[in-house]
């Protein structure tokens, strides 16, 4: 039997998680990444994505959406702290489209400024990983 280890997911409003699980897939802003139970200790920014826990009291895979935040591995324990976060159970297309908007008007106001504008190449990113997320949630 794996280890378990506590995990728990916060946003400005409201605690969306606490529970003991297997392990946890990360949407980490330098690529994926799964922690588990004795994991080294690090922390890491978090991209927009889906995230997934395995082997909660409910047996089942829970998913959540975020837009972004931290992530806070310490050997036994996950904390992850979320910009906006929502049980995928929660997510539409309506609510992907308004996210993937306003992230598409402000790389184009990036794109129409002064050429060399700082943040173009990480507002194009936004965006792409917004549309990925929204596939993956709602098709």
């Amino acid at each position: 039997m794996a280890a378990k280890m506590q995990f728990d997911l916060v946003s400005p409003e409201r605690r969306l998680a606490s529970m003991a699980v297997d392990a946890v897939q990360i949407p980490a802003a330098d690529g994926d990444m799964t922690a588990m139970a004795d994991h080294a200790p690090l922390i890491t920014t978090l991209r927009p994505g889906v995230l997934r826990v395995d082997g909660a009291e409910s047996g089942a895979e829970t998913a959540y959406f975020i837009t972004g935040g931290f992530a806070d591995v310490a050997g036994p324990a996950i904390t992850v702290l979320a910009e906006q976060a929502m049980p995928a159970s929660e997510v539409t297309a309506d609510v992907m489209d308004g996210f993937i908007s306003q992230a598409r008007a402000a790389h184009d106001k990036l794109r129409d400024g002064d050429a060399g504008q700082p943040g173009l190449d990480a507002a194009a990113k936004l965006v792409a990983d917004l549309e990925m997320a929204k596939s993956q949630l709602v098709g």
